[in-house]
């Protein structure tokens, strides 16, 4: 399995999830397991299947996360030295070339991703348009309603 990129908020995060699954979640589910098995009849036990499903998916989810975690490249976005190229980690302030309108994201792995952080995926459309250029070049990014063109105009490594 290749490397997955992961900033150190992120992996923070993926960790935190794996030890509250594994210490809140998993014991849990294995209580209200035994509560169903106790009331006798498993066949026609609803509470049973229903535990029995819900302790499937964490263990799923947990290896999931291990395997993620396993596989990470952890990347310091305070450490990276890319002479103002944007790479993954780095913090960019566009500019929509045609409304003027200025956002900033940082580029982040897909576990990461989530808009309302302003934090994008690195395999986003808008990622791979301004990876590898510096402040001053303009990205083009192939958007659902035609070519988008956006002004880079600072990168931040924070």
């Amino acid at each position: 399995m290749s490397k997955i990129p992961l900033t150190v908020a992120g992996a923070e995060k993926l960790r935190t999830e794996l030890h509250h699954l594994k210490t809140v979640e998993r014991p849990a589910v294995i209580q209200a397991i035994s509560e169903a098995r106790a009331q006798g009849d498993l066949s026609e036990n609803a509470e049973y299947d229903a535990a029995k499903e819900k302790q499937g998916f964490i263990e799923g989810r947990i290896q999931e996360l291990e395997g993620k975690l396993s596989n990470a490249q952890i990347i310091d976005p305070k450490l990276l030295d890319a002479d103002g190229r944007c790479v993954f980690g780095a913090t960019v302030e566009l500019e929509d070339q045609d409304s003027g309108d200025q956002v900033i994201y940082q580029i982040v792995g897909e576990d990461e991703a989530d808009i309302k952080e302003r934090k994008i995926s690195v395999s986003s459309p808008l990622a791979r348009a301004v990876i590898g250029k510096y402040a001053g070049d303009v990205a083009q990014v192939q958007a659902p309603g035609g070519i988008r063109e956006y002004e880079i105009l600072d990168v931040r490594y924070e």
